[in-house]
């Protein structure tokens, strides 16, 4: 059973004020795989409007530093503690992900720092990109490109983090703000079957959108728990809606930025070599170096964890869980005169790839559905 420290009791508090007089009330139901299920509050969203793009989604220190960059809104410690909690709940369900940081951080310790957090959303209802992204709005983030992957039925949208004063000294949660990565299903295009499956199980979730970050914070699904065999129908069309089905909003990876590392790690081909060396088992889709087309954004990444995971029909069964990925952006050329100990994250290569990121999405392909 998950234990939930201070920082998610008070997340849960400032959140959802509840009081002796509300008609809304949550209700947590644990059972023993650490699943949660939420029921219904209120809590208004934000809409996004986004332009399609289906290339690689690139940004210069001209974005960076000029009309896209934003200020931090509201409090730093509270949006902290809010991703720290994430943050506990990923790595209680993830050994594999906790193992690495461990061993990167002893390594010469090494400060670790966050390029980007990740989630995955289903595209109807309201549960897509929309309901996760608003937390990150609200507190400063900034709206960037879309990309989108046709053969997998996903798109995505990224954010880009406020700025901070003095906020390079921290590691993990506490340092440098994270880019943010959220992906959606776009479930009009399943099958009827699969449709119906999703559909079925974010109508019975009601507001459970709304509440996106509490569940993610609290390792909640906002929904009850699905059939077995309705896991087993969509994992057979679809990776991604099955992984949504039974994780929810939950983190599906962080990602250590390996630049910013200060021993020989920082750069992924030694990561790599080290993290194999260790016995861990990376990614190796498209090749366990996934490299951008301009060679300046190079990814890899573990294959995912698994965990038991007991269905309404009482079965038990293992279920792919997240995994963790490492990045390294090189300095942009018309920066390349740059002393390193001068080279700031807003000099290198930022954004995303559709190449890479699609076969990143892989690493949660840990099992074979008959």
């Amino acid at each position: 059973m998950l234990s939930f420290n201070s920082s998610s009791s008070a997340i849960t508090r400032a959140l959802y004020p509840l009081t002796p007089s509300s008609s809304s009330s949550i209700c947590l139901k644990p059972n023993t795989q650490n699943f949660f299920f939420l029921r219904r509050s209120s809590f208004p969203g934000k809409s996004i409007h986004t332009k399609e793009r289906s290339f690689s989604a690139i940004a210069s220190s001209d974005l960076r530093n000029g009309s896209k960059t934003s200020s931090f809104q509201g409090a730093e410690s509270f949006f902290r503690s809010i991703l720290a909690s994430m943050e506990s709940v990923y790595l209680n369900r993830n050994p594999t992900a906790k193992a690495i940081l461990e061993l990167v951080h002893s390594n010469e310790d090494d400060k670790i720092c966050y390029d980007h957090f990740a989630f995955r959303t289903f595209g109807v209802n309201g549960y897509g990109i929309d309901s996760m992204a608003k937390i990150f709005l609200d507190f400063g983030y900034t709206q960037r490109e879309e990309l989108r992957f046709p053969a997998k039925k996903l798109k995505a949208l990224w954010f880009s983090p406020p700025s901070i004063a003095n906020s390079d000294g921290g590691s993990g949660v506490n340092g440098p703000l994270p880019r943010v990565f959220i992906s959606e299903l776009l479930v009009d295009q399943l099958s009827p079957e699969a449709q119906e499956i999703i559909r079925k199980y974010t109508e019975l979730s009601g507001s459970g959108n709304q509440h996106a970050a509490l569940a993610s914070a609290l390792g909640s699904l906002t929904w009850e728990k699905p059939l077995y065999s309705e896991f087993q129908q969509l994992a057979r069309e679809s990776e991604y809606a099955a992984w949504t089905l039974v994780n929810g909003y939950a983190l599906n990876h962080v990602t250590i930025s390996t630049h910013r590392l200060n021993s020989e790690l920082r750069e992924i081909k030694n990561l790599n070599q080290f993290i194999e060396e260790k016995g861990f088992k990376l990614n190796s889709e498209g090749g366990t170096l996934k490299v951008s087309p301009d060679g300046l954004l190079l990814q890899s990444s573990t294959v995912a964890d698994s965990i038991a995971f007991e269905f309404s029909d009482g079965k038990t069964e293992s279920v792919p869980c997240s995994y963790i990925e490492f990045a390294e952006r090189l300095v942009l050329p018309k920066f390349s005169y740059l002393p390193e100990k001068e080279v700031k994250e807003h000099h290198r290569r930022d954004g995303f790839e559709v190449g890479n990121a699609d076969k990143i999405f892989e690493s949660t392909y840990t099992r074979k559905v008959a």
